[in-house]
């Protein structure tokens, strides 16, 4: 392993409980994201991409195996301190935007970061910044209910690089729009990515959003291997 690395999971493996029995979805899973590389993760549903999103984003334990973020091992962390590590080190965009309906775009930027520290002057210039590169110029005070879809994915993708994170992680970030919004969409998050050197795993049924990545993967039998 390379301490340089954002992220890796090593042999990470997660079954869960069933009326059935059992039911395995990772079996020693090992992947490594460097800086700067963006990661497709292509697999059918049902094979536990969420899953290897979830573990490696610290939403979940592994039974067995292990994450490391920069190279400091999570799995003896305490709730608290696998908290923080989520708070200033990785990002997180969804398919639904999940911004929160009662605040502002600049509000649902500036938050995470007022959370993790940084004054609300700070954060309000920084959320500024983030909105004109994106292009919601104008849209600072709208809240989400006031913005197309487009827009309200744009402000979520913002809000997940605005604690500058090592790490991003996106399940199906594009998935619930248009054709082309998708595609814009698309392009600006992969500039935004690049532009600050983040190492990102983005999941998507999208063939052509995939091969725009630096490397694709898939899951079988419960292992990354290339796709």
């Amino acid at each position: 392993m390379s301490d340089s690395a954002p992220l890796e999971l090593r042999a990470v493996a997660r079954a869960f409980r069933t009326e059935a029995g059992e039911l395995p979805v990772l079996r020693g899973a090992d992947l490594t994201l460097a800086a700067g590389e963006i990661v497709a993760l292509v697999a059918p549903s049902g094979t536990g991409k969420s899953t290897l999103l979830h573990l490696a984003g610290l939403l979940e334990r592994p039974d067995s195996g292990e994450v490391f973020v920069g190279g400091k091992a999570a799995g003896t962390l305490n709730d608290d301190q696998r908290t923080a590590i989520r708070r200033t080190t990785i990002g997180f965009v969804y398919q639904f935007h999940h911004l929160l309906p009662e605040f502002t775009a600049l509000e649902n930027i500036a938050l995470p970061q007022m959370a993790a520290g940084v004054a609300r002057a700070a954060a309000s210039e920084r959320a500024t910044t983030l909105l004109h590169a994106f292009g919601l110029q104008g849209r600072e005070q709208h809240r989400p209910g006031k913005l197309s879809g487009g827009e309200q994915q744009r402000v979520a993708i913002a809000r997940a690089l605005a604690n500058s994170p090592r790490v991003l992680l996106a399940d199906e970030p594009t998935g619930n729009l248009d054709i082309g919004t998708a595609d814009r969409v698309f392009s600006e998050l992969l500039q935004a990515v690049r532009g600050q050197g983040v190492a990102a795993m983005i999941a998507t049924h999208n063939p052509d959003l995939a091969a725009r990545m630096d490397r694709v993967v898939t899951l079988r039998e419960g292992r990354v291997i290339p796709a």
